[in-house]
């Protein structure tokens, strides 16, 4: 069963449009003589970048998806085949009548600390500003360093390293790497970031110290559940370390009930053809309690019984 055409839907920031055409640069490769579109989707959380994440007016949609939702509607009444996503901003808890397709080959997992004088973890001055829209990183950052103040930052990725310049500017931000090196905004040896003319300090952070998100770094591809065509073409381009991976880190999070919102770091790797999974567990309700810390390991194929297994362990 082969398609002759495939129309691919996407956020339009920057880092989305650049994901979407990798993945058609993979599938033109894989099938040189299928048509591929593009249609650009703007998401609700696209739309209200004025808004902070807990402004939301249905707080709950912030792990819904507030960046897929209105993809999913487009997948659901056929304007478009597959759409293209960050998988950790994909809830765990997939939707009915939906279904992960293909993720592609992981990029960096790590996260990085970006500064305009060079600075670490340990070495931003006491109660520094630090920028970021994700409550994992802020919890994180809160363990290692109580002092320093976090500060809620939206909008795309150049935007928000551009929160470290200028009047008002922070001492730091945490952004993924994945986008950074995906945007061409990080150098090759990952130490300096270029942007409006400036160059700033970047530290990547160690992930077996400052745990990743689920799914940070790699591109999903979601499909409607019941087209067939669609899911085998796009399947093609499947990564199978990086699925077991993924597996792993989503389950354990529908497991436990988490949502993209929540402050939970996953860290996995394969050696020896066991599948590891570190995780880190923060209190929701309160932040300043120290997080539950476990770690262990599987087969590779025993990606869900890995993760049955750390949430027993919690």
């Amino acid at each position: 069963m082969s398609i002759e055409k495939i129309t691919l839907g996407t956020r339009g920031s920057e880092l989305a449009l650049t994901q979407t055409n990798m993945v058609t640069a993979e599938l033109q490769t894989a099938f040189p003589h299928l048509r591929i579109e593009r249609q650009i989707i703007q998401t609700s959380g696209d739309k209200r970048q004025d808004l902070r994440f807990s402004e939301f007016s249905d707080v709950a949609q912030v792990d819904k998806g507030i960046f897929i939702k209105e993809l999913e509607i487009a997948l659901e009444n056929g304007q478009i085949d597959a759409a293209v996503h960050s998988l950790k901003d994909v809830p765990s808890d997939l939707a009915a009548g939906f279904t992960i397709a293909a993720v592609l080959p992981r990029a960096a997992i790590e996260d990085v600390l970006i500064t305009a004088q060079s600075f670490t973890l340990e070495t931003l001055p006491k109660g520094a500003r630090v920028g970021t829209s994700s409550v994992r990183r802020a919890a994180q950052l809160k363990f290692l360093r109580p002092d320093v103040q976090i500060v809620e930052i939206r909008g795309n990725v150049p935007t928000r390293v551009k929160k470290v310049l200028g009047e008002n500017a922070l001492d730091a931000v945490l952004l993924a790497a994945a986008g950074l090196l995906r945007l061409g905004l990080l150098n090759a040896n990952l130490s300096r970031i270029h942007i409006a003319e400036q160059t700033l300090h970047a530290l990547v952070l160690d992930p077996t110290k400052f745990l990743p998100a689920a799914g940070q770094g790699a591109i999903a591809i979601e499909c409607r559940a019941n087209d067939a065509a669609s899911i085998k073409t796009i399947h093609a381009l499947n990564h199978a370390e990086t699925e077991s991976r993924v597996i792993a880190e989503r389950e354990f999070l529908k497991i436990l009930g988490a949502g993209c919102q929540t402050p939970v770091g996953a860290h996995t790797w394969i050696k020896d053809g066991q599948l590891h999974m570190a995780v880190r567990v923060f209190n929701e309700a309160d932040l300043s309690v120290a997080p539950v810390e476990r770690e262990a390991h599987r087969p590779v194929h025993e990606a869900i019984q890995l993760a049955a297994d750390l949430a027993a362990m919690l």
